[in-house]
């Protein structure tokens, strides 16, 4: 009997174990220092978008991305991505000089997509599971972001 109580125990840790690394599983964190998980997201979608500075597209766009921004925090994600290495204190002189109002990633560990896009901007829409949806190339405007993202969940 004493085994049995010892077996139970030590799998119900086990358990419990495995389940609280998942519930801790970060994804990606931004510079605010916010872990996240592509997949944790209270049914929001999220919006992923590739930036350099030496990208013009990346920088025209910037403004429509924050209106985006404005006009949907509440129901969708969006997220800045430095093409480049940069460290945490660049990506932040980033984010003041060129105004971007949503929250930069300074850490992926995971990647929801294959790889890194080999042309900017790039766009990635991720549904509420945290699946990628549609990689959009090129300039996007608040106004596309939110028509493609109603196409795709059907509305």
């Amino acid at each position: 009997m004493k085994k049995i109580v010892i077996f139970l125990a030590a799998s119900l840790a086990l358990l419990l174990g495995l389940w609280t690394q998942q519930a801790l599983k970060v994804d990606f964190a931004t510079l605010d220092g916010q872990g996240n998980s592509w997949s944790n997201s209270q049914g929001k979608w999220k919006v992923v978008n590739y930036f350099a500075e030496w990208c013009a597209p990346c920088l025209r766009e910037i403004p429509e991305l924050n209106q985006f921004y404005q006009l949907h925090n509440d129901e969708i994600d969006i997220f800045a991505v430095s093409f480049d290495p940069l460290s945490n204190e660049q990506l932040s002189a980033l984010q003041q000089k060129y105004n971007i109002q949503f929250p930069v990633i300074e850490r992926l560990n995971t990647l929801p997509w294959e790889r890194p896009p080999n042309s900017l901007p790039t766009t990635y829409i991720l549904d509420a599971d945290g699946k990628v949806q549609k990689q959009l190339k090129g300039e996007q405007s608040a106004e596309k972001l939110i028509q493609t993202i109603n196409t795709l969940k059907g509305l």
